[in-house]
């Protein structure tokens, strides 16, 4: 008998990735099944983890930690000017929360994607050493060594396709949930990092020299700020390294998921409003699962409806070949 099968569809995103365990954990809290998963760079990694049932453990982690463990570069080493090597520190992070070591010990089937760094191809990985395979999936230009496996070199699979919808339908997938981090929407909360500098608070009837001493530094506060606001439209600061390798990645993704989309788009689309995150903005994990998780639960009902839709057009379909 044949069942309606869903895939998922977990993008590229750096630190906006971590949304995607609120998207799982909103489609479990609701009853939909994920019968198979294609995942891309940091999708590839909560997709494994997912596939080899460690999420829930996963995010206690990164919730403890705020996410920083993922890419602290403390015990990394540098085998190149501007590479790090991430092997030792990826497999000791998967290793917190799953003891699978290759794709047939998966609960779930999983596809992971990466990037030939020298054609440009799609290339995905679905047997052998899974840690290898998220490891090419994850590496991020300017930023991890590029990994030779399988006979080729291989980089971060969003450089060739963020989000593998493409991917999920040739699993067999007859409906299509892609997770799209790339959104620019900003939350309708607000997310705030925490202000780590000291700040006087008089109370109702405090010292009133206090109260002075506070006044006349947040005034000294503001004109050092409004000084500095005008200095920089004066004079531009040049963006690090980093940030134009960030800003320039994140321009090819979406246009390269833009396109994509148009040739085979997805059945249901989730874009948490992570648009306040940067791509390397690794303290606010809360934010990204929760935003992940209501994007998500926003569309429940129509993935349910097209579940509902398909078993009802399979049933048709049955009745007709039996006449």
């Amino acid at each position: 008998m044949h069942t309606c099968k869903v895939g998922l569809v977990l993008g590229s995103g750096a630190s906006r990735g971590w949304a995607h365990i609120g998207v799982i954990e909103a489609l479990q809290d609701a009853g939909i099944p994920i019968h198979l998963v294609a995942g891309c760079s940091v999708g590839a990694f909560v997709g494994a983890i997912f596939a080899s049932g460690g999420l829930e453990q996963l995010k206690r982690y990164v919730i403890e930690m705020d996410g920083e463990s993922m890419f602290s570069f403390s015990d990394l080493t540098l085998i190149r000017p501007g590479f790090l090597d991430g092997d030792k520190k990826l497999r000791e992070l998967f290793g917190m929360h799953s003891s699978k070591k290759n794709f047939d010990e998966l609960g779930i089937p999983l596809k992971v994607v990466a990037g030939d760094m020298y054609s440009g191809d799609q290339v995905v990985l679905d047997s052998g050493d899974l840690l290898k395979a998220l490891r090419a999936s994850m590496s991020y230009p300017g930023l991890f060594a590029p990994v030779f496996h399988k006979g080729r070199w291989l980089i971060d699979g969003g450089v060739v396709d963020p989000v593998p919808v493409g991917v999920a339908r040739a699993m067999g997938a007859d409906i299509v949930i892609a997770v799209n981090l790339d959104s620019e929407l900003v939350s309708r909360k607000r997310h705030q990092k925490i202000d780590t500098g000291s700040e006087i608070k008089s109370s109702p009837g405090g010292n009133e020299f206090l109260k002075k001493l506070t006044s006349r530094y947040e005034s000294m506060e503001k004109i050092i700020r409004e000084r500095l606001e005008l200095q920089k439209k004066n004079k531009p600061t040049t963006p690090g390294t980093r940030q134009v390798i960030n800003a320039a990645i994140q321009l090819m993704q979406d246009r390269i998921t833009r396109v994509n989309f148009a040739v085979n788009p997805p059945d249901i689309l989730i874009a948490p409003r992570l648009g306040d995150l940067k791509m390397l903005d690794y303290d606010q994990v809360e934010h990204a699962i929760e935003e992940g998780y209501i994007a998500t639960r926003n569309k429940v009902n129509d993935i349910r409806m097209l579940m509902k839709n398909h078993e009802t057009e399979e049933e048709g379909t049955k009745t007709e070949s039996s006449v």
